[in-house]
């Protein structure tokens, strides 16, 4: 008996008659309503709950080991190998599933505003809020048509399908596979949607590098007269926040390339944390909460359906999905120059580093491959004082090259465009956490705009004899004192011992790069 091919079996699900393709977003709204998959909010957004799984599985998540991928993956506990056989049965069921399902909503979009770097891709989904959530995240199509139309990559959300560890090859009931030969990214068991989202991002990772495109998990931003900025910072240290500049204009909050012609955004929306959301403090997100947009894991109240930011009952990880049109200022079609100043931001918690501080290029290459900032006591079970937390590139989930790749393009860049880079921390001045006090935001925002607009490159700076970076001694709008981080703690000897075991700590965690220039690891701290 012939074998049908995975690509002819996916081509013949298509065909049944249940399979809605691009529905608009209204008409998508009401199918997720009539099927109880979720309510609108007093301000219309649609609001759903996505279970068990309110975020990420990263131990469920794998790659396929095919020939043409296995020597570049870098293979570990973030990019899980499975064999293609477990991939191709489990591939098998999910089709037969999703083809016993009354209704199915397929879209079409794209990962990349850079059309010669875009990646055309199809959505299969089984809830009509995941095809929502899709197409507010990716790029809608348009007339245009990429030369990559024969590349694309097609997304098979199943939640419904719950794998049988034992019997498929699973770690659990919920599995997140891509397969690069086949174009596939296959989801079950878990109706998370971020999956979608970040399963993207990842292959985006892996595709862009071949092209000579830098992939980067940041934010980013421009000015009228056309100077980029890119903001690099892992949960809590204020990436959002500093990047959504009412005088500046967003090029994407969290996905981007840049490639010989500039930076453009891998996304076609924003997808941001909603715990603690406020008007006053969160003006651009808190407005776009309207229709269209789909909130995940938010209370609402019974009787107002307004929504409740603060009640964390469900999950911290509170989420709104809104197309990048929602924010007044964004940048469309979302592409822009070469950045002129890089940021990079970690939320101190041991209160020793500079609230900014100019890196060269190694050191710059250093702290990007670090990717440091701090967790803090009660956010995880078991934490009881400040840890040090390092995401390498600010996107370890995400990468399925070698770091060294990412590091090296971020220099090459670096070099090529003179570009300034600065590390800004937004922890805490005076103390650590518990003794002294969280960087007050408003001299944060006039560091950072000092760095963007140039002024800080004439100013002198001191060299810290601990971390060796490049302290100015002046910015305008904060207390010189403020940027001495030692001046700042009453205890100086206790300032001194919290800086060696943070420097300790970076030490340590840059062990694992073996494949990385003496020169790189001479930049970190002394």
């Amino acid at each position: 008996m012939k074998t049908i091919s995975l690509q002819s079996e996916l081509a013949n699900l298509m065909k049944q008659e249940n399979v809605y393709l691009n529905l608009s977003i209204s008409s998508l709204i009401e199918k997720s309503l009539i099927r109880g998959e979720g309510t609108l909010t007093s301000t219309g957004a649609l609001s759903v709950e996505t279970g068990a799984y309110t975020g990420r599985s990263p131990k469920d998540k794998f790659i396929v080991k095919e020939s043409s991928v296995a020597d570049k993956i870098d293979w570990g506990s973030v990019n899980q190998p499975i064999e293609k056989e477990v991939f191709t049965s489990l591939y098998h069921k999910v089709i037969n599933h999703l083809g016993r399902k009354e209704e199915l909503f397929v879209s079409d979009g794209y990962a990349g505003a850079d059309e010669l770097y875009r990646l055309p891709l199809k959505v299969i989904n089984e809830f009509a809020w995941h095809q929502v959530f899709a197409r507010q995240l990716f790029i809608r199509p348009t007339e245009v048509r990429s030369d990559n139309e024969n590349k694309a990559f097609t997304i098979i959300s199943a939640p419904s399908f719950k794998a049988n560890p034992t019997i498929d090859g699973t770690r659990s009931e919920a599995f997140v596979i891509v397969s690069f030969e086949e174009r596939v990214v296959l989801i079950g068991g878990t109706e998370y949607a971020g999956e979608m989202k970040k399963s993207i991002f990842s292959i985006m990772n892996y595709l862009l590098p071949e092209q000579d495109v830098l992939s980067m998990h940041c934010s980013a931003n421009t000015s009228n007269e056309g100077d980029v900025a890119l903001f690099f910072g892992l949960s809590g240290t204020g990436k959002t926040t500093l990047s959504a500049d009412p005088q500046r204009s967003l090029i994407g909050d969290d996905e981007h390339g840049w490639s010989n012609n500039g930076v453009f955004n891998i996304e076609g929306g924003c997808y941001a944390k909603c715990i603690n959301l406020t008007e006053e403090k969160e003006p651009q997100i808190w407005n776009a909460i309207r229709f269209g947009t789909v909130l995940e894991n938010v209370i609402l109240d019974k009787q107002t359906s307004q929504a409740d930011y603060h009640d964390t009952c469900l999950t911290e990880n509170t989420r709104a999905a809104y197309p990048l049109e929602a924010i007044p200022n964004a940048l469309i079609p979302s592409i822009a120059g070469h950045p002129n100043t890089i940021i990079f931001l970690t939320a101190d918690a041991f209160g020793v580093l500079p609230p900014i501080s100019k890196l060269t290029k190694e050191q710059a290459m250093y702290h990007f491959l670090s990717g440091y900032t701090s967790k803090l006591a009660g956010t995880e079970r078991g934490i009881t004082s400040p840890e040090a937390t390092f995401s390498t590139c600010f996107g370890a989930p995400f990468l399925p090259l070698p770091a060294a790749r990412y590091a090296e393009m971020l220099g090459e860049n670096i070099d090529q465009h003179n570009v300034d880079v600065y590390l800004v921390n937004t922890g805490w001045s005076g103390g650590s956490y518990g003794v002294g006090e969280r960087m007050n935001l408003k001299y944060t925002r006039a560091m950072v705009q000092a760095a963007l607009s140039g002024e800080l490159r004439a100013v002198e700076t001191t060299t810290d004899p601990v971390f060796g970076l490049h302290i100015p001694l002046h910015c305008a709008g904060v207390p010189d004192k403020v940027l001495q981080p030692r001046n700042t703690w009453e205890d100086k000897k206790a300032y001194d011992t919290k800086a060696q075991q943070l420097a300790t700590n970076f030490k340590q965690n840059f062990i694992k790069f073996n494949d990385i220039s003496d020169r790189i690891k001479q930049a970190g701290p002394k």
